[in-house]
């Protein structure tokens, strides 16, 4: 790779392996977008720290394992990184300390699909100041949310699907930059914080697993709450506590439902506090004091430091006080006589402080004196290696390079549908065993990046003139049509509804600024957007075309007699984690929150291996407020409606999510959501669904009888019924994330994940090469030629950028991927 390369993004391909040692040497690199690639699964390479001006790093299902390094902190090489991006890979452990004091603006580490997932608390993110974006979502974190007072340029704040405890600080309600925050499903206690006017705030804070005082935004918890919570602040705001700890009373009815607290029957009030055997950690608050009814206090058998504070001794009913077996230190203060004081098991206690420890690096000097000959010995066979390659691959180039006229080395290679966020990478492509820029002569031109403009030409001819035998579906906003282009690839093409699009300057402005959008979106579950077209009063959408049709299809209209075969269970569950990673990623994995609002089989298309994807994400954005039916702007279809949006409109992503449980249960049962064909009481999907999962001896009668039912697959056919039921409950914050759907289905299709044909076979294609072949074979090119004599020279395949490159010629190579993760 040539050391002067400045950019490197290669995201959204099908490379299956990446040296360790990829990036050594590149000290000019700035910009690394590796993301959404099936990698065997490897650590965070140590030859990264080479990359010494390197500001973004993009590593998103990556297949990532092991630790985050700590080299990505203040410390480390990278003086001036702003973007880190490590979501959804199987990282583990906590948050370097490292990261303290750095310069990174945008932290996204969400996600993560191993065990543990990242843990530990996120109290390193209070020193992290220059913080914009903070997405640590969907991992195991713990404690409390830090101070956030310093971060005067904190606009986006995901907290949510965690296990974060203790009263949100007010700090983050009084950011003046704050427009986003997501804190749902964790622990948090207190009252539920009110943020400001325009403040986005996910609509299930209060309603879902949060442990919140009231349900009343504002409104303060009672004194004794608030000083329990006080008192267990230095203790972290310990889970199992959080876990326990519900309502607006500690002893609500004289009962003992709050862990750890004791209430007395009259008068109620709390009369022993016992944390014996907790395991927790921390210093024992003079906050205690505050609890004037306590009679006991036990803290025995823990892992507390500190000292015992002076304040206990003014609890006016105290008798006794245990906190022996912990690591307590300093004087023991004097209480009164009559109270009985525990504190054996702390070796320290009566003493002074202990003195810090010291951190020096002098034990381990032999060892990294012996490290350093290993190192320098490794380093210099490498180097001999190389040379000797490099001698090689010289001597069998000079021939070929003969008939180059000028070769210019780039320093930027993009493999990717993307384009870097300024816009301003040049659009090249590779084609007819050539490099060249791309004509706006073509037949299309690339208008902006990531998105092709079509002339209304073009698209009339390549459908054969709208011709009606080429119509693959109606819906709500336009007819679609299949296409081919000269090269013979197959688009599928959108003609909107005449007006529904809006006209004039300002609907032209926002259909193009929407497009600008959508065109960003891709993930292999998702159907991509490749380009439009805008001629007088014409608004057409070209995708990529979905040979295997609608799910609706194989579901509702196989037929024994016509040759159609019915989807195996196996294969149902895999068009279902597809579809339930799509709408995930809508979600919140990109650059924008989507709910798709109309999810349905109808919108769920499938590749000729089919692999399910998402269609039709994002349109509703799309129509102008006036221009809007009660079908486009409410955009449901019955059957698929989320009680609550059918009624207020009101729309969260929690809408999806119902309609996704619907898609479940007719991938279950065959059934369509409305089934005029049943008698009245079953017609209702969801409705017939509900009670004849009350019965389990009646559990076989709902399953598809096309599907040929093993007893061995049956538990999954429960959980899958199980989730369904989950995701249709009648109020939103009882329904799950997409997130949590993923989690559930992915282990299922594990074990019943079918033989699938090879990659060759599916796509004509080499993909078990290495990156490094790939770069190799695309690199040994002939017919390579300056680029209009450019410096800046961005590289890059189109059509589905495979592990083997160049890809095949012809004019679907010259606009973006269709499809990536």
């Amino acid at each position: 790779m040539p050391k002067s390369l400045q950019r490197l993004a290669i995201n959204n391909n099908n490379f299956n392996s990446m040296p360790s040692d990829f990036f050594k040497g590149m000290t000019n690199l700035i910009d690394i977008r590796i993301d959404y690639n099936p990698f065997s699964q490897w650590n965070i390479p140590d030859s990264l720290q080479d990359c010494v001006s390197l500001t973004s790093f993009s590593g998103m299902n990556a297949s990532f394992v092991g630790k985050i390094p700590g080299f990505f902190g203040k410390d480390g090489p990278f003086q001036g990184l702003v973007y880190l991006a490590l979501c959804f890979n199987s990282l583990d452990g906590e948050l370097p300390h490292s990261f303290s004091g750095s310069s990174m603006e945008r932290l996204l580490v969400n996600g993560q699909q191993s065990m543990n997932k990242l843990n530990g608390t996120i109290a390193v993110l209070q020193n992290m100041t220059s913080l914009k974006q903070i997405w640590v979502h969907g991992n195991s974190f713990t404690g409390p949310i830090p101070d956030l007072s310093n971060h005067d340029q904190l606009y986006d704040v995901s907290f949510r699907d965690n296990q974060l405890t203790g009263v949100i600080p007010p700090s983050l309600t009084a950011l003046a930059s704050l427009t986003v925050v997501n804190l749902t499903n964790n622990y948090l206690q207190g009252s539920p914080p009110k943020f400001k006017d325009g403040v986005r705030v996910d609509n299930d804070m209060v309603n879902g697993n949060n442990r919140f005082c009231t349900k009343e935004v504002g409104k303060p918890c009672s004194p004794l709450v608030n000083t329990l919570l006080s008192a267990v602040e230095p203790l972290g705001y310990p889970k199992k506590l959080a876990d326990s700890w519900k309502g607006n009373d500690p002893c609500p009815g004289g009962n003992n439902e709050w862990l750890g607290i004791v209430c007395s029957a009259s008068p109620v009030n709390i009369s022993v506090i016992n944390f014996q055997h907790m395991g927790f950690s921390g210093n024992i608050s003079p906050k205690f004091a505050s609890l004037t009814s306590v009679t006991k206090l036990f803290f025995a058998n823990n892992s507390l430091t500190g000292i015992i504070p002076s304040e206990l001794t003014t609890m006016p009913l105290l008798k006794e006080l245990d906190v022996s077996n912990n690591n307590l230190y300093g004087k023991v203060p004097s209480f009164r006589p009559e109270v009985v004081i525990k504190i054996d098991g702390n070796p320290n206690i009566g003493k002074d402080p202990p003195p810090a420890s010291d951190s020096g690096d002098n034990s381990g000097g032999e060892v990294k004196k012996n490290n350093v000959g290993i190192i320098v010995g490794i380093v210099a066979g490498v180097v001999i290696l190389l040379g000797l390659g490099a001698a090689l691959f010289i001597k069998s180039r000079r021939k070929k390079l003969q008939h180059v006229s000028k070769v210019q080395i780039p320093n930027e290679i993009v493999m990717d549908p993307h384009h870097f966020e300024d816009g301003n990478a040049k659009k090249a492509s590779v084609a007819g065993g050539g490099i060249g820029s791309y004509s706006p002569s073509s037949s299309a031109q690339n208008a902006e990046a990531g998105n092709m403009v079509f002339s209304i030409q073009v698209l009339r001819e390549v459908t054969n003139n709208f011709n009606e035998k080429n119509i693959l579906g109606r819906g709500g906003f336009g007819t679609v049509y299949k296409g081919e282009l000269h090269d013979g690839t197959k688009i599928a093409v959108k003609r909107m509804e005449s007006g529904i699009m809006g006209e004039g300057e300002k609907g032209l402005s926002e259909f193009k600024s929407e497009i600008a959008v959508l065109t960003k979106v891709r993930h292999r579950h998702l159907v991509a957007l490749l380009g439009h077209c805008l001629e007088g009063n014409e608004r057409l959408l070209v995708y990529e075309y979905m040979p295997q049709g609608p799910l609706s299809m194989h579901l509702f209209e196989c037929k024994e007699d016509d040759g159609s075969q019915p989807l195996e269970w196996k294969r149902r569950l895999i068009i279902a984690l597809d579809v339930a990673r799509g709408v995930e990623y809508l979600h919140g994995l990109a650059q924008q929150i989507f709910i798709h609002r109309d999810l349905k089989p109808s919108n769920i298309l499938l590749g000729d291996d089919m692999r399910a994807k998402v269609s039709d994400f994002g349109l509703v954005r799309l129509v102008p407020e006036g221009q809007a039916s009660f079908e486009t702007r409410l955009a449901g279809t019955f059957g698929y409606l989320a009680p609550e949006y059918a009624v207020t409109g009101r729309v969260t992503t929690k809408v999806d999510v119902y309609s996704y449980g619907v898609i479940l249960m007719e991938m279950i049962t065959g059934r369509k959501a409305i089934d005029n064909s049943q008698p009245e009481e079953n017609v209702h999907l969801v409705t017939w669904f509900r009670r004849m999962l009350l019965n389990r001896d009646s559990f076989r009668k709902i399953i598809d009888p096309a599907i040929d039912v093993e007893d061995e697959a049956l538990d999954s056919f429960r959980t899958v019924a199980e989730l369904a039921g989950h995701c249709c409950a009648r109020e939103p914050y009882q329904r799950p994330d997409m997130s949590n759907v993923v989690n559930v289905l992915a282990p299922l299709v594990e074990i019943w994940k079918p033989s699938e044909a090879g990659p060759a076979d599916i796509y004509g294609l080499d993909l078990d090469m290495s990156l490094p072949q790939a770069l190799h074979n695309w690199q040994a090119l002939e017919g390579m030629s300056t680029i209009n004599g450019s410096t800046s020279t961005t590289l890059r395949t189109g059509d589905y950028t495979q592990s083997s490159l160049p890809a095949t010629g012809g004019f679907a190579n010259s606009f973006n991927s269709m499809d990536a993760r």
